[in-house]
């Protein structure tokens, strides 16, 4: 019977594994989906859903987001799209916490929300998604409400931290457990036609500077709300900072605040 390298030698194409070869790997040998796709990746070959990726993204890099763990504090506008592009882009293991569950409000912009969502965790259906898409991904769904008690134990493993909050507190807690944690963290925040984002690295208060004149209360989003479009646009810079962060390329939005008005499609650009 031929060893798993062999078998993957013997199915290639070229450098690429199909699908199907690697869930028959994954069958044929008794490993998961995630054990098959690492081998794969650490042999040099690649997986053939990621070959639109490899003008942009070598089969070491594609590797190096298998074996990153990115956080996504918050599954909701935002959320939802982050999760969506991390898995697609090959992220191995993304941690999902969010303590609500969809209501009807969401319908209008939540990715993962659906009329059979409702009542629903928003980690359970974040799963969900990520299986379907890309079962080699795993997705950890902790239905908790992020804070300074437990942040520490949430995000300890974490490569890169997602803002995805709606909560100006909540935010700064975030920020601060990062900078105690020393992990980087991709900020993003939405309302109306508006939206802007930032990455803060250790040792940093970008998070901090942003909010700076916040007295209490919600944000702006409360007041403005949210169309379907705002949250994808932010989400995928969000995703990009992310991706150049674990690549280790690339210029980050380190010390500055990128500003997106999409109603007067201007994008300016924040030294803070």
């Amino acid at each position: 019977m031929l060893g798993l390298s062999e078998f993957l030698r013997e199915n290639a194409r070229g450098d690429l594994i199909p699908w199907n070869v690697q869930a028959e790997a994954a069958d044929q040998f008794g490993l998961s989906l995630a054990e098959v796709e690492e081998r794969i990746l650490a042999a040099g070959f690649l997986p053939a859903r990621y070959q639109r990726n490899r003008q942009t993204i070598a089969t070491s890099g594609q590797f190096s987001l298998f074996r990153s763990r990115v956080a996504v504090i918050g599954c909701g506008g935002l959320g939802g799209y982050v999760i969506e592009e991390l898995a697609r882009l090959g992220v191995g293991t993304i941690i999902a916490i969010d303590p609500d569950i969809f209501e009807e409000h969401n319908l209008n912009r939540q990715l993962l929300s659906t009329p059979a969502t409702l009542a629903r965790p928003k980690v359970e259906a974040a799963a969900e998604r990520v299986g379907l898409i890309n079962p080699a991904v795993t997705l950890v769904p902790i239905q908790k409400a992020f804070g300074a008690a437990n942040g520490e134990e949430l995000l300890q493993d974490a490569t890169v931290v997602v803002d995805a909050l709606d909560s100006i507190p909540v935010r700064l807690e975030l920020a601060a457990v990062c900078n105690d944690l020393a992990i980087p963290l991709v900020h993003g925040a939405i309302a109306g036609w508006y939206g802007h984002v930032a990455t803060q690295f250790p040792g940093e208060e970008s998070i901090q500077k942003i909010y700076h004149s916040w007295k209490e209360g919600k944000g702006v989003e409360q007041r403005l709300g949210n169309p379907s479009f705002t949250p994808a646009v932010i989400a995928s810079l969000q995703v990009a900072e992310v991706a150049k962060i674990i690549l280790g390329e690339g210029t980050l939005l380190r010390n500055r605040k990128l500003m997106i008005d999409l109603n007067a499609m201007e994008i300016h650009q924040l030294d803070l």
